[in-house]
């Protein structure tokens, strides 16, 4: 396993209840109650249980609110990355270690690009041709796949119809999907939470826009990869 990204020193805890979506209430091992920022818009379906076990980061400083961040939880025996301000440094050591090998021609040119009315996480270039690329971050499982979204996402298909639209101006475009949880065999659109998103997944990957998927071992001492696993489609269209 390559170590992707390695923690300093996560506080146990046990969570209480997550509310507002970006806070979450943790019992620590001492019994004090602490109030943590949570770094993830989605519903976090399977992952957000109260009796859960977390990993919390600690950060002092006078411009947080809440001195303790969300990192990690286990569901189903296993922790699951729920941060999502990583998944773009994770993505961009996958680019820096050349794991992918369809884009391991290509160099990070600039992360946060924006693209028409968008705004795309990174765009690469081997040179000769421009790529852009959206990263996603997975913590749902079902069965043996991971899938995408948790929740219905209006502006996960935004992006899926801005790399369309890069590809139909001739650059070359993908989608990345940071799977943050090590018991998945495989990727698949969540058909049954957000069709609209699976189709206009299916019409991207129709069009030419590359999709990658890429398994984690979520670990308290830090986040390794584990290789990739296929996409695949409920409906069968892939």
């Amino acid at each position: 396993m390559i170590e992707m990204y390695r923690y300093n020193a996560l506080q146990s805890g046990v969570l209480l209840r997550r509310y507002k979506r970006f806070l979450v209430d943790v019992e620590l091992p001492d019994k004090q109650v602490v109030t943590a920022f949570c770094p993830n818009s989605g519903s976090m379906k399977g992952c957000s249980g109260p009796g859960s076990s977390v990993m919390l980061s600690y950060h002092e400083s006078s411009k947080r609110k809440t001195l303790y961040t969300l990192e990690m939880v286990k569901a189903d025996g296993v922790w699951v990355g729920v941060d999502t301000l990583l998944t773009n440094d994770i993505a961009h050591r996958l680019i820096e270690l050349k794991l992918v090998h369809e884009l391991s021609p290509c160099n990070v040119i600039r992360r946060e690009v924006t693209f028409g009315d968008s705004r795309l996480d990174f765009l690469l270039s081997n040179g000769k041709r421009e790529c852009y690329m959206e990263v996603k971050n997975v913590t749902l499982r079902d069965g043996h796949a991971a899938k995408f979204p948790d929740a219905v996402t209006v502006r996960g298909r935004k992006h899926l119809n801005s790399l369309m639209k890069a590809i139909e101006m001739g650059y070359d475009a993908c989608m990345l999907y940071i799977v943050q949880r090590s018991d998945c065999d495989c990727f698949a659109p969540a058909e049954e939470i957000d069709p609209e998103y699976a189709k206009t997944l299916r019409l991207a990957r129709e069009g030419g826009v590359n999709v990658f998927a890429f398994k984690f071992d979520a670990r308290p001492e830090g986040i390794y990869a584990l290789g990739r696993v296929p996409c695949r489609d409920d409906l069968g269209k892939w």
